[in-house]
């Protein structure tokens, strides 16, 4: 059991990591990340190079859930966490979210 101050020391070092994220602005409620959204967008991105698949679209469901995908460490990823991946990506201007006719998905350049 830690004192508070010293569990605010190891959220505040999380979050200057870029690990966690403050939900509310008490900070009482918190999202912490196994990796960032710029990592994930890496492996992404890697995983695409790597198949030559630059320049296709994907929905949402085939990247986290499809069969070309299921030995990836991003297979099964949620959706919010893959969403805020592809959003470092088109930052960098290597993807662009689309809305397709029956939801989400992404393009990759």
């Amino acid at each position: 059991k830690l004192p508070l101050e010293s569990i605010q020391v190891v959220l505040e070092e999380l979050r200057k990591n870029g690990n966690l994220e403050w939900l509310d602005k008490n900070k009482t409620s918190f999202l912490i990340m196994w990796r960032r959204p710029e990592e994930w967008g890496k492996l992404i991105y890697q995983w695409v190079s790597k198949n030559g698949l630059t320049n296709s679209v994907f929905t949402l469901y085939e990247l986290t859930s499809g069969e070309d995908t299921e030995n990836e460490e991003f297979h099964g990823l949620d959706e919010t966490m893959l969403l805020r991946a592809l959003q470092a990506l088109q930052q960098e201007h290597k993807a662009e979210i689309i809305t397709l006719d029956d939801g989400r998905g992404v393009k990759f350049f």
